[in-house]
C-alpha cells in the first residue's frame, strides 16, 4: 500500500470508529462549520461526494478549509472529550493528511491552530495525554508502586508537545499545558515508583522543570524561574546524565542573563555548562555551551576569549551527530547567530551583520521563530552600528511583529536596547513611526 492509499485508509478507518456513515460525517462537519462560525459549506450531498473522494482509490486531498474541520472533529471524542496527544484520533487524522501529501508545516499549523482553540477558554490543560494516560496517571498518583511504563511515556510526550509550541502559543498558556506534568512527575518521584521507571521519569521531570523554569521567564516570574530551575539541576544531577545537566545549566544561564544585574551568575551557569557537557556524550551540546562561553565572554570585551570558544564551538558542530542524544538542540545556524554577538561585541559590525542574516535565514522552524526574532534585532543593531538607522528601523518593524507573536521576553529587551541606539535620529519620523509600532503592539 503507498502512503496515498495508506491515508485515505487511514481517514476511512476514523469515521468508521466512530460509527459515521459518509452522510453522518457530511453533516458532521457541516455542523463544526456552524459553530466555528466559517462559511456555510455546500450542501451536504455535496460534501459528502468530497468525503468519498479521500477515501476513494485514488484519492484526494481536503483542502485546507476540509483538513482544519476534520481536526477539530477528532479533536474530541465522541463523549466530547479533548484529547490531543499521541495515539489520539486527532493524531491519526494529522498523519493521514501527511500521507495524502500535505507537508508537515502544515499538520504543524493545524495542530497549533486546533491547541490554540482549546486553551482560549482556559481548558485543555490534560488535552496533550495520550488516550487512557488520564486513568493510570490517576491510578499512579494515589499509589506511586503501580506506575507503568505507559504512563511514564505519556508524561514525557507532553513536555515534547508543550516545547514544539514554543513561539507558536503564548506562553501562558503553555505554562497551563505543562503544570500538570511538572505536578506529577514531583509526586511520582517522591513515592516508591518500580525502580526500573526512576531514570525514564527523572529524565521527564528534567525536561518539564527545565521547561517550566524557562515559561516561568518569559511571564516574568523569575522567583518560580529559579525554583524551577533548582529543581531540575537536582533530578538531572541524580539522573546522571552529563549532557542533560549541562542544557539545564545553559537554560538557567540564559534566563539568569537577562534577569539580573552583572554578567558573573550567568557566566558562573555557562562554565558549569561547560565542564558538564566536556564529559557528556552530545557534542551539539557542547557545541551550544562553548558558543554561549564566547558570548558572555564578548559581552565582557574579552575578544581572544570569545574566539577560542567559538572555534571549539565549531569543531564540535563538524563532528559527525548521527549518533548524537540531542540531535535537534543545537544547528549551525544557531551558531551563526552566535557569532554575530560576538562580532557585534568586539569586532566587526559588517561581519556581525552577514553572520545574523546567515543564521536568520536558517531558522524557520516554528520552533525557532524567538530565536529568530532575537537574531534579527541583533541585525538592526549591527546596521545600526554601519551607520544605517533608517535601514535599522525597517528591519525592527518585523522584529517588533515577531516578538509580538512569539511573546518572547528576550526579543522584547533587545528591541528597547536596539530604540535606545536610535536616539541621536529621534525627531525623525521615521524613528516616530516605530515608536507608534512599538506602543501598539508592545506598549512599550
Amino acid at each position: 500500500m503507498d502512503d496515498r492509499a495508506a491515508g485515505a485508509a487511514a481517514l476511512k478507518r476514523l469515521r468508521k470508529r466512530r460509527g459515521l456513515s459518509l452522510a453522518g460525517l457530511a453533516r458532521a462537519l457541516t455542523d463544526i462549520a456552524q459553530a466555528l462560525h466559517h462559511p456555510p459549506l455546500p450542501a451536504v450531498a455535496s460534501v459528502q461526494r468530497s468525503v468519498a473522494r479521500w477515501e476513494a482509490e485514488k484519492p484526494m486531498l481536503p483542502d485546507e478549509r476540509y483538513q482544519l474541520l476534520l481536526a477539530h472533529l477528532y479533536a474530541r471524542t465522541p463523549a466530547g472529550e479533548l484529547q490531543l496527544g499521541r495515539g489520539s484520533d486527532f493524531t491519526e487524522c494529522l498523519q493521514a493528511l501527511g500521507l495524502l501529501g500535505e507537508s508537515e508545516r502544515r499538520t504543524a499549523e493545524l495542530r497549533t491552530t486546533v491547541l490554540r482553540a482549546a486553551t482560549e477558554s482556559g481548558g485543555g490543560m490534560l488535552a496533550l495525554l495520550a488516550p487512557g494516560i488520564q486513568a493510570s496517571l490517576a491510578t499512579a498518583l494515589a499509589d506511586p508502586s503501580r506506575t507503568d511504563d505507559h504512563t511514564v511515556t505519556g508524561l514525557a510526550s507532553v513536555v515534547v508537545d508543550v516545547n514544539v509550541q514554543v513561539g507558536s502559543l503564548p506562553m501562558v498558556r503553555l505554562q497551563l499545558l505543562l503544570a500538570p506534568v511538572v505536578e506529577a512527575a514531583r509526586r511520582l518521584l517522591a513515592g516508591p515508583i518500580p525502580e526500573p521507571l526512576a531514570p525514564q521519569l527523572r529524565e521527564a521531570a528534567v525536561a518539564a522543570s527545565t521547561l517550566a523554569g524557562r515559561l516561568a521567564f518569559e511571564t516574568r516570574d523569575d522567583a518560580a524561574s529559579r525554583a524551577f530551575y533548582t529543581e531540575a539541576t537536582r533530578e538531572a544531577t541524580l539522573l546522571g546524565t552529563p549532557w542533560r545537566q549541562a542544557g539545564v545549566h545553559m537554560s538557567h544561564a540564559l534566563t539568569t542573563l537577562y534577569s539580573t544585574q552583572g554578567l558573573d551568575s550567568a557566566r558562573h551557569l555557562v562554565d558549569q555548562a561547560v565542564r558538564t557537557a566536556r564529559t557528556g556524550e552530545s557534542n551539539l551540546v557542547r557545541a551550544r555551551a562553548h558558543a554561549l562561553q564566547a558570548e558572555l565572554a564578548a559581552r565582557a570585551g574579552h575578544d581572544r576569549q570569545a574566539q577560542t570558544a567559538l572555534g571549539l564551538a565549531w569543531y564540535d558542530m563538524d563532528t559527525d551527530h548521527s549518533s548524537d542524544p540531542a540531535p535537534t538542540s543545537f544547528t549551525a545556524g544557531h551558531l551563526a547567530g552566535f557569532e554575530g554577538v560576538c562580532e557585534l561585541h568586539v569586532g566587526d559590525p559588517a561581519k556581525a551583520h552577514t553572520q545574523f542574516a546567515r543564521s536568520a535565514a536558517a531558522l524557520t522552524a516554528p520552533r525557532e521563530q524567538v530565536q529568530r526574532a532575537i537574531v534579527t534585532t541583533d541585525q538592526a543593531l549591527a546596521r545600526i552600528r554601519l551607520g544605517e538607522p533608517r535601514a535599522a528601523a525597517e528591519l525592527l518593524h518585523q522584529c517588533v511583529a515577531a516578538a509580538s507573536s512569539t511573546g518572547g521576553r528576550v526579543p522584547a529587551l533587545r528591541l528597547r536596547r536596539a530604540r535606545q541606539e536610535l536616539r541621536p535620529w529621534r525627531r525623525e519620523d521615521w524613528v516616530a513611526d516605530l515608536d507608534d509600532h512599538l506602543m501598539d503592539v508592545l506598549g512599550a
